[in-house]
């Protein structure tokens, strides 16, 4: 399991990398998102990746790798207004999103840590196409817990999903060779 340690933090290291440098360019205008419109963002990445996985004929020369890091940076961003609540105007700098970033990646590490130990990493025996249809059937829980106001009688929370999210697609980028063809 060590090896996937280190490799979560390679695509975590892409990832926030992309996350800071869209902090420069954009602030964090994303703060004035609402929960489902976080959701769908997810939602459209995750559709955008089972129809290229679908689809023989690819009109824009990209795999999925970028949509895979988007989700796993809207997810986190989701992770943070779930704390924060949403504001009317950007009030995070680029240090303090910072902070916040790390601290839900770490939890979310943590889990997929625990969870690795007791699944025995099935994961890496999963498909690529297997891992999207678990984030897309997450992003349905997740949008059935929104339309219920948050509300659950048995099910793990809205946080719990987007952190299982984040890990699927770092699952699929390291199963994908991601993170070895960016060095």
């Amino acid at each position: 399991m060590k090896n996937t340690s280190q490799e979560f933090d390679q695509v975590i290291a892409i990832c926030r990398s992309l996350f800071l440098n869209k902090m420069q360019d954009y602030g964090s205008a994303w703060r004035i998102l609402r929960l489902p419109s976080l959701t769908d963002q997810i939602f459209i990445k995750a559709q955008r990746i089972r129809s290229l996985q679908e689809n023989e004929i690819r009109k824009i020369d990209e795999d999925e790798s970028g949509e895979f890091i988007g989700i796993i940076n809207y997810a986190i961003m989701a992770l943070i207004q779930l704390d924060l609540g949403v504001v009317e105007q950007p009030d995070l700098d680029v240090a303090k999103a910072t902070q916040l970033y790390d601290a839900k990646v770490q939890l979310t590490k943590d889990l997929m840590e625990a969870k690795n130990h007791d699944y025995g990493e099935a994961w890496r025996e999963m498909r690529v196409s297997s891992l999207t249809d678990l984030i897309l059937q997450k992003l349905l829980r997740v949008k059935q817990i929104e339309d219920n106001e948050g509300k659950t009688i048995v099910s793990e929370g809205i946080d719990a999903n987007y952190q299982d999210m984040i890990n699927y697609a770092v699952f699929a980028l390291i199963l994908m060779g991601f993170a070895k063809k960016q060095k």
